[in-house]
C-alpha cells in the first residue's frame, strides 16, 4: 500500500519503520525543519553533544524505545545513571526517590512516611489499574498517605503539573508514573538526536520519502483513497495516518463524524514552555530533578541536565532546564528568551545564593500548546481510538497512550500499535485509480 503519515515525531516515525518493513511505500510529512517532535534537540557551536529542546530520558524499563534502538543499530549508545531526584524542605534540595531516599527525607514525620511508603510500595507492585481510574488521585492519595503526607509529597506536584484541573485527574495515571518508575534513567550518547538520527535513517533506508518543513491543510477522502494537500501540493494515498493533535485533527478532517470529533474536541491537554539555562558554574551541588511547588515557585521543575550528563560534552557548560506545563493561552508560551529569564530568574539565586548574572553564558526557549493530555475519570471508555470512523484513516497521538504519561517511549509503542492496527485492517487496499493531475515528485 501507499501510506502517508503525518507529522514525523517518534511516532510516526516508528509507524514508517513498521511499515516500510512489511513492505509498503510510506511518505511522512513534517511540518517542522527536521524528525523528532519534540525530541528535536538544538547545539551551540561548542557542544559535542546535541541538547533537547524539552528535556527527556527515559527509565531502565522503556523497553519499546530501548529495543527500536537496538534493533536501528544504535544499543551502545545506550547510557545508564543514577541521578538525584529531590523535593525542597525549608528551601534546601534533599533525595526523594528510591527506599533510601524516602527514608532520609526530613520533610516527613516517621508516621507519615510510613503512610506513604506503604502507599507508593503497594503501587508499585499492583497489576490492575483498572479500578483506580474509577477515583481521582487527589481523594486515592488524600485516603492512603493522610492529608499532611500528601500535601507535603505528591499534591504540590499534582498541582504544578495539572494546574486547577489536579483534583479531577484519575488515580490510574498517578499509578502509571509510581509503577514505570526507576532510580537508575538512560540518557542516549550525543542526545535524543542520536535515535531520531538512526530511527530516521533507517526509515529512509526502507524508501521512505519526507516531507519536511511542509504543514499538511487538509486530509480527505477521494474516490476510494485519500488525499492528503500540503505545501508540497495534494497527492493521494490508500491510507493515511495522523499524529498530530486533537485539535489539529478536527481541522485537518472535517468530514469525521459527528461523534468521534466531539470525543477530540473533549480531549483536555496543556501546552508547555522550558528554558535552557547555561551557566558557567553548577547551581545545584548534586540534584538532576528538582520538582517543585508552584505555589512557592515560578516553575514546575529544574532539571541540571550535567547533573547527570557531563558537561564536557557541551564544553564545559553547566545546563539548567527550568520549565512548566501551562494553559495554550498562557503569555509565557509566547515570549522570547529575554522576557522569560526575568521570570525565571530570581527563582536561581534561591538554588544557590552565590549564583551572579555573569554565570550566564547562553539561554533558549522552546513552547508547545500541545504536550499534557488531561485525562478524566473512566478515561478509557472514552479514549478515540486508533481506527477511526473513516475507512483506511487512523489517529495516534499522546492522548491515546493512557494510562501511561507522555513520553518518547509511549510515542514508540504507540507507532508499533498504530501499523499493526492498520496492517491488520481487514478492508482491502483499493486498486490504483488514474490521477487527475501528474502527481509532483516528492522532495525529500
Amino acid at each position: 500500500m501507499d501510506i502517508a503519515i503525518i507529522g514525523a515525531g517518534y511516532t510516526g516515525l516508528t509507524a514508517a519503520h513498521d511499515l516500510g518493513k512489511a513492505g509498503h511505500t510510506v511518505t511522512l510529512y513534517e511540518a517542522l525543519p527536521e524528525a523528532g517532535g519534540l525530541a528535536t534537540g538544538f547545539k551551540a557551536p561548542h557542544w559535542s553533544w546535541r541538547l533537547e529542546k524539552f528535556y527527556h530520558h527515559l527509565f531502565t524499563n522503556d523497553d519499546d524505545i530501548i529495543g527500536l534502538a537496538k534493533e536501528v543499530g544504535i544499543g551502545d549508545a545506550l547510557t545508564t545513571y543514577s541521578p538525584s531526584t529531590d523535593l525542597i524542605h525549608e528551601g534546601k534540595p534533599y533525595r526523594f526517590d528510591g527506599l533510601i531516599g524516602g527514608i532520609t527525607y526530613p520533610g516527613l514525620s516517621l508516621v507519615e512516611k510510613a503512610r506513604v511508603g506503604v502507599a507508593m510500595y503497594y503501587l508499585k507492585f499492583l497489576k490492575n489499574w483498572k479500578p483506580l481510574e474509577q477515583v481521582t488521585a487527589h481523594e486515592w492519595l488524600t485516603r492512603a498517605m493522610g492529608a499532611s503526607g500528601y500535601a507535603k509529597t505528591f499534591e504540590p506536584l499534582l498541582y504544578g503539573k495539572f494546574g486547577d484541573e489536579y483534583r479531577s485527574v484519575p488515580m490510574s495515571w498517578f499509578w502509571a508514573r509510581i509503577y514505570k518508575r526507576t532510580p537508575k534513567l538512560i540518557y542516549f550518547d550525543g542526545g535524543f538526536q542520536t535515535f531520531t538520527d538512526a530511527l530516521a535513517r533507517a526509515v529512509g533506508a526502507q524508501g521512505a520519502t519526507f516531507h519536511l518543513n511542509t504543514r499538511v491543510s487538509a486530509i480527505r477522502r477521494a474516490g476510494g483513497r485519500w488525499e492528503v494537500e500540503s505545501s508540497q501540493g495534494t497527492h493521494r494515498f490508500d491510507r493515511v495516518i495522523s499524529t498530530v493533535s486533537p485539535g489539529l485533527m478536527t481541522k485537518l478532517t472535517p468530514e469525521l463524524p459527528s461523534n468521534y470529533l466531539a470525543a477530540l474536541r473533549d480531549l483536555k491537554s496543556l501546552g508547555a514552555v522550558v528554558m535552557t539555562v547555561a551557566l558557567k558554574h553548577k547551581l545545584t551541588d548534586h540534584s538532576y530533578w528538582l520538582s517543585l511547588d508552584k505555589r512557592k515557585y515560578p516553575m514546575l521543575a529544574l532539571v541540571e541536565h550535567t547533573n547527570m550528563a557531563d558537561p564536557r560534552h557541551y564544553g564545559g557548560d553547566h545546563l539548567v532546564y527550568v520549565g512548566d506545563y501551562l494553559p495554550a493561552d498562557h503569555p509565557y508560551l509566547k515570549m522570547d528568551a529575554d522576557e522569560l529569564f526575568e521570570h525565571y530568574e530570581p527563582a536561581l539565586k534561591s538554588f544557590n545564593p552565590a549564583y551572579e548574572r555573569s554565570w550566564v553564558t547562553g539561554k533558549w526557549v522552546f513552547s508547545t500548546p500541545y504536550a499534557q493530555p488531561i485525562p478524566p475519570l473512566r478515561y478509557s471508555e472514552r479514549i478515540p481510538p486508533l481506527k477511526t470512523p473513516l475507512p483506511g484513516l487512523y489517529f495516534a497521538s499522546m492522548s491515546q497512550v493512557y494510562p501511561w504519561d507522555r513520553g518518547t517511549n509511549y510515542a514508540v509503542e504507540m507507532g508499533h500499535k498504530v501499523a499493526s492496527t492498520l496492517q491488520s485492517d481487514s478492508v482491502p487496499a483499493p486498486q490504483p485509480e488514474s490521477e487527475a493531475v501528474e502527481p509532483q515528485s516528492l522532495t525529500a
